[in-house]
Order: C-alpha cells, then sequence, then structure tokens
C-alpha cells in the first residue's frame, strides 16, 4: 500500500493580524434636540376643549400618560466580569454610538491554537474570554492611584498581569465558570514579541503574571499553554478603570467578617457590611495581606464577592433605569477597556454582554486554581494536580453547578481523566487506506490546532477498515485531548503497551479532518475533583462575607501584626467607606 502524500510534516503556517491600539476619546454627551412640531404639538394639547381647565387639563394629562414620543431612547445594559458593562442602544443618535466606539483600545490577538470554539450538536459555541487587571503606572492617575512612581516617574508598557480570570459561558449560555490564575504561579511563558513596543522574548519559565510585558497575546498565550483552553478574547483594565467602573454603578456592597487594615493596599474597614466606590474599591480587589492567609489566593476570594455583587447589582432593576446612569456607565466602561479585535466595537460587546447576561446568578461559578507550593521558592506556586480537573471542566464545556444552583456530582469513575494542552501531545499518524495523503491532512489539521509540531505521518503496515487511536500506559489523557479534537469516541481507543499515540485511519475516514458523525462530545472531567480545593462560590451567595486574615500580614510603625490588629490601633486613619 502506497501514500506518496504522508511524510514527516513541520510547523503549519497561521495568519495573524495585530492592531494598533486607537486613542481614546473624552467628550460630553449632548443634549436633545427641544422645540419644532413636537413642541408645537405639546402646547396645543394644553389648551381647554370646551369645559373647564380643570378638567381639560386631566383630560390631556392622560392621553399624554398613553403616549410615547417617537424619539425617546431606549438603553439597555449588561455586565461581565470586573470589566465589561456595554450599554446597548436603539434609538440612539449615530453620534452617540460612534462616541463610544472612539473610546474602546483594541489589539488582535491569537491563542496558539489556530482554531475557535467547536459548536455543540445545535451549532452553539462556548466562549473563553480572559480578564486581566495591570499593574501598569502608565498615567499620572495610575502612579497616584497605585504609588511606586515616587522614582521610576510615569512608566510605559502593559505592567503585570496582577488579576487573571478565565471567564467561561457555556454553549447554551445556561452557565458560567470564572477561573482565577494566581498571579505568583509559575510557568513556562512561550516565544513572544510585542508589536506595540517590539519587545521579545525566546521563552522563560517565571511567573505567569509577567507575560503581559510581551503584550496582550503573550499573556494570553500563556494562559492557553497552561491549561489547554482555547481563550477567544481579552478585557483589560488599570486601576483608573477600576475607580471609574465602581464610581459608574453607584458603589458596590461587601462585607468584611472583622475589622480589617491593609498597610499596603491602604484599605480600612470595620466589621459589617460597606457600599465601596472609587479608591476604597480598588483598595478592596488589590489588598492581598488584608484577607485569607496574606497572599494572593486570599485575594482571588475577595475579588470574587466584590464582582459577585457588581453583577447582581449590574443585573437589579433599579441600576438600569436612570439614563444618566446608564450613559456614565456605558461611557466609563468603554474608556476604561483594551479589547481584542473581536470585541472591538459597542455591537460586538453588546453581544458579548447580552450573552453573559443570559446566565443566572446562581450558575456563575468562581472559582481559584488549585495550587500547591514552588518547592524552589516557598514565595510561589505552581499548579496542582487538581487543576487539571478545573482546566478539563472548562475546555469540556462542563457546567459546576446543576440547574438548580448545586454543585455538580462527579462524573462517572470511567471518565475522570482530565485534559492535557495540546500543545503537549505529538502524535503518529498512520493512512490505514489506499486514499493518498490522508494521514498528511490529518496531521496538519491537528498542528494547525495547536498540537506539537512533533507530529509525524506514515503508512500503516496493514489496511484497516476501523480508524483506532492507541494510548501508552498513562496517557488517556493525551488521547483523550486528540479524540475531542477530531471527534472520535471513546470507542476508537484503546491502551497499548508502547509509549506514544498513534493514529491509524481506518477507511470508515475517508476525507475530511473531522470523525464522520463525530458528537464533538469528549468525555467528561470529574466535576468533584474540578472543584476540591478551588474556593467555589455562586454569585448569588449575597451574604458572603471576605474572611480577614488572622496572620501577622501586616506592619504597622515596624512592628508585624494582624489586620485587626492594625485597624485598632490605626486611629488616626479614616476608614475607606467613611
Amino acid at each position: 500500500m502506497s501514500d506518496l502524500g504522508d511524510g514527516p510534516v513541520g510547523h503549519a503556517t497561521r495568519s495573524r493580524t495585530r492592531g494598533v491600539p486607537r486613542p481614546r476619546a473624552g467628550e460630553a454627551d449632548e443634549p436633545l434636540p427641544t422645540g419644532g412640531r413636537a413642541a408645537a404639538r405639546a402646547a396645543a394639547r394644553q389648551a381647554p376643549r370646551g369645559g373647564s381647565r380643570a378638567h381639560g387639563g386631566r383630560a390631556a394629562s392622560r392621553r399624554r400618560a398613553k403616549e410615547t414620543p417617537r424619539g425617546k431612547r431606549v438603553l439597555k445594559i449588561s455586565a461581565i466580569s470586573l470589566s465589561v458593562i456595554i450599554l446597548g442602544t436603539a434609538g440612539v443618535g449615530w453620534w452617540f454610538y460612534e462616541h463610544l466606539n472612539g473610546n474602546i483600545n483594541s489589539v488582535a490577538i491569537d491563542d496558539g491554537a489556530g482554531g475557535k470554539e467547536k459548536a455543540d450538536a445545535f451549532g452553539r459555541t462556548p466562549i473563553n474570554l480572559l480578564v486581566m487587571g495591570s499593574d501598569a503606572r502608565s498615567s499620572a492617575t495610575d502612579c497616584k492611584l497605585g504609588g511606586g512612581c515616587s522614582t521610576t516617574g510615569v512608566q510605559t508598557g502593559n505592567g503585570n498581569a496582577d488579576v487573571e480570570m478565565v471567564v467561561h459561558i457555556s454553549a447554551d449560555r445556561s452557565n458560567a465558570t470564572v477561573m482565577s490564575i494566581p498571579r505568583d504561579t509559575m510557568t513556562q511563558v512561550p516565544a513572544c514579541k510585542d508589536p506595540d513596543s517590539n519587545q521579545s522574548t525566546a521563552g522563560y519559565y517565571g511567573q505567569i503574571n509577567s507575560a503581559l510585558q510581551y503584550g496582550q497575546e503573550c499573556q494570553v498565550k500563556t494562559v492557553h499553554q497552561l491549561t489547554g483552553i482555547t481563550i477567544d478574547h481579552f478585557v483589560q483594565m488599570d486601576f483608573s478603570g477600576v475607580v471609574k467602573m465602581s464610581d459608574a454603578v453607584g458603589g458596590v456592597s461587601v462585607c468584611v467578617n472583622a475589622d480589617v487594615y491593609d498597610t499596603y493596599s491602604h484599605l480600612k474597614l470595620a466589621k459589617g457590611t460597606h457600599t465601596l466606590k472609587g479608591n476604597a474599591a480598588l483598595e478592596f480587589v488589590r489588598s492581598r495581606h488584608g484577607f485569607g492567609d496574606g497572599s494572593d489566593l486570599g485575594r482571588t476570594v475577595s475579588q470574587h464577592l466584590f464582582l459577585s455583587a457588581m453583577i447582581r447589582k449590574f443585573k437589579s432593576a433599579g441600576t438600569l433605569t436612570d439614563p444618566t446612569a446608564v450613559y456614565n456607565l456605558a461611557d466609563a466602561a468603554t474608556k476604561a477597556l483594551t479589547v481584542d479585535t473581536g470585541l472591538g466595537s459597542v455591537k460586538k460587546l453588546i453581544g458579548l454582554a447580552a450573552d453573559l447576561d443570559k446566565v443566572p446568578t446562581k450558575r456563575m461559578t468562581f472559582t481559584t486554581m488549585q495550587t500547591g507550593a514552588d518547592p524552589s521558592n516557598a514565595d510561589r506556586v505552581v499548579p496542582a494536580a487538581a487543576a487539571k480537573s478545573l482546566f478539563a471542566t472548562i475546555a469540556n464545556d462542563q457546567s459546576l453547578t446543576t440547574s438548580s444552583g448545586k454543585k455538580s456530582t462527579a462524573a462517572t469513575a470511567t471518565a475522570t481523566a482530565v485534559a492535557v494542552p495540546a500543545a503537549q501531545i505529538a502524535v503518529t499518524v498512520e493512512n490505514g487506506t489506499s486514499i493518498s495523503g490522508r494521514a498528511s491532512t490529518v496531521a496538519t489539521s491537528l498542528i494547525s490546532g495547536g498540537f506539537s509540531s512533533g507530529t509525524t505521518t506514515g503508512n500503516a503496515s496493514v489496511s484497516a477498515t476501523t480508524t483506532t487511536l492507541t494510548y501508552g500506559p498513562d496517557q488517556k489523557a493525551e488521547a483523550q485531548t486528540v479524540a475531542g479534537a477530531l471527534g472520535l469516541a471513546s470507542s476508537h481507543l484503546k491502551q497499548g503497551t508502547s509509549t506514544g499515540l498513534t493514529l491509524v485511519i481506518g477507511t470508515d475516514w475517508p476525507s475530511g479532518t473531522t470523525y464522520p458523525g463525530a458528537t464533538s462530545s469528549p468525555a467528561p472531567a470529574d466535576t468533584k475533583a474540578a472543584t476540591s480545593n478551588a474556593q467555589a462560590s455562586t454569585a448569588d451567595q449575597s451574604k458572603s462575607c471576605a474572611k480577614v486574615s488572622t496572620f501577622k500580614t501586616v506592619s504597622l510603625n515596624g512592628v508585624a501584626m494582624t489586620p485587626t490588629q492594625a485597624y485598632r490601633l490605626a486611629t488616626n486613619k479614616k476608614d475607606s467607606a467613611s
């Protein structure tokens, strides 16, 4: 059997484009025009028509109550995570629409996967969004808010991604998962080059948040490489953006379970519930010494509480009924964000926000990637084994809650293998048919989809009627990742005795790069393992309080103490919410 078209397959070529951030514009809203025919008609209705003035006035009032002026603006707003509030418009002026579009700063990205999410049986696709909070002091305002510019002055570049959250919206829009990745996580950063600054790296092992220094695309690629999750979009916000958003929404209600004074972020709150605006909101989301164990792990939990409260407020009717407040929200949101070009317009952001708005708060799950101590640095962490299950639930579009909002039960014991990033998997693809080039076609598709360039091709030793994927001992997870990409059912997988993955294409797969009749439904991960030690919570939990650290994580006058002790001693420091 001869297959002249098959042989070693190298890197597949993918085209990509990058955009240059547009300047942001800021203008005041224009008043609606008055007078003209509408005013004349209104005046005519005021005049009495036979009968007393009082009676005519009541009749006119009733008529006016039933009428709706044609030029009335219809405004709708939705929200996503810390970073997304978008103004939906119908019947508003073109100037207003263009004004908001002009606020948006966008950058082109490629997560390195070379493809997008797979559709479900109904043609629906999930959405994965990377939300980033930058520590950059790139303006005088950010220097004032974040500090640290006394010697450096206003800084250039993107800074570090000190907040990273993968936001997953399910294909059917019934549920969402928000997974925080602690900034102290150590991982491999791939080769990157920032198209704006031309700063580049050949790749290195370091903190995950540092990848943003080489551009937003580099941060997206790093997260994809670590988790195996396809990243469709990103949203980035800096210090001043948090202040603008919290002010625009009228403040966010949070609760702390004890008195707290973080002498580093300057957050100072008495035990109980507070409405935080402006600087106080920024102090809360930045505080890492005030909560939990004083590390970034405690900060992710308090950030989830803040975001949950913000989402509940966005969804409440009272927030959306004031046109002035709605405009302020939209204007602040579009000025505060940097997004990918796939979200670089008001229309696209409206669509994304509308998708998230369909998800009930009880089915929005907030989690933190499980970690373990870095064996070479006690101040850093590495992903724990359980994190692979969490990655897999997101990659496989599995919900962490049931329709009632309760945690999902564990998957069956036969389906607990976890996802492995495609970039770490090489496959030997063999042609078991008489059709020339079948192995090359499938192998090229795998590489284009993000699998290792070490993937090779050849001819099978004998013809095959059934396509099979054979995997070595302890390589079932890798096999399931390949099967998910190709649409192969589990019945096509079998364990062998040799290390490696070998895909033999049979006569049952004569063409194409997806197995005929594929359901695109990969084997489920263990959802119980996915939430184990992930500090999972849902956005409807309005009575939850941030847990103040009981360790000596702060220092006052050179003396180490707990945040509660610092609160009681700092009598000359005003509370953040006062």
